[in-house]
């Protein structure tokens, strides 16, 4: 089914901010896309750009506990993300990386690059000059808490940990006991870091895709965001 199926046609365009926070597994970038498609607005998908950011830095074969090489090298990157729902992309230097930021190798780095604290205030300031007034559905790790904290409204998802490795197995591949081990170390490194680690605000609502399908999830999170308007 294509994302255009999902609009609402009759729905003034959404003028606000929806922050989409949570764990890898969850379903945030699909749900997003289509709530975005849904409430007529843009979609930004910031993981994208650590990841876009971390191909800038294993290309440089800089070292991954060198906080002051790294922040050196994204510094230097130019990185531009599309906000639109039904055409998304990413390019680094001009370069399209939609692939390469997906890549197994990227993934095993990313958490490392964006725990840099000058790395993570560089593209949160990226991030909130593309958010500027709104109409926008933003997924993450540190949106409701950092990047928008006056979004409305916040929602933190969540999903058990065998459900979660199910899934990011089948988008990658894999055997799902190693993918399950995967999440669990970078979840350690984005809720420890010191620079903005994931977490759920007070004020977010959770959640849980457990035992919700794409369109059970889109349909929670219209709802939540027509009683927030």
């Amino acid at each position: 089914m294509a994302d255009s199926d999902f609009t609402d046609a009759g729905r003034e365009p959404f003028t606000g901010v929806v922050a989409l926070d949570g764990p890898s597994g969850t379903g945030k970038s699909t749900v997003a896309r289509r709530l975005a498609t849904r409430l007529r607005a843009r979609y930004l998908d910031t993981g994208a750009m650590y990841r876009a950011a971390t191909v800038a830095v294993l290309r440089k074969g800089v070292d991954l506990a060198d906080g002051v090489a790294i922040t050196a090298v994204v510094e230097s990157a130019r990185i531009d993300i599309s906000t639109d729902p039904h055409n998304v992309s990413v390019t680094l230097d001009g370069e399209a990386v939609d692939a390469e930021i997906r890549s197994a190798e990227t993934t095993a780095a990313v958490s490392a690059v964006s725990a840099v604290p000058a790395v993570r205030a560089r593209l949160v300031d990226a991030q909130r000059a593309l958010i500027d007034d709104g109409g926008i559905v933003v997924e993450g790790r540190d949106i409701g808490s950092v990047v928008w904290p006056t979004a409305r409204p916040k929602v933190y998802l969540t999903a058990s940990a065998e459900a979660r490795a199910r899934r990011r197995a089948g988008e990658v591949g894999g055997d799902v006991a190693a993918v399950a081990a995967d999440i669990a170390r970078r979840d350690g490194l984005d809720s420890s870091r010191a620079a903005s680690p994931l977490t759920q605000v007070a004020d977010a609502v959770e959640l849980d895709t457990t035992h919700l399908d794409i369109d059970e999830v889109v349909e929670r999170l219209v709802q939540l965001t027509s009683a927030a308007s």
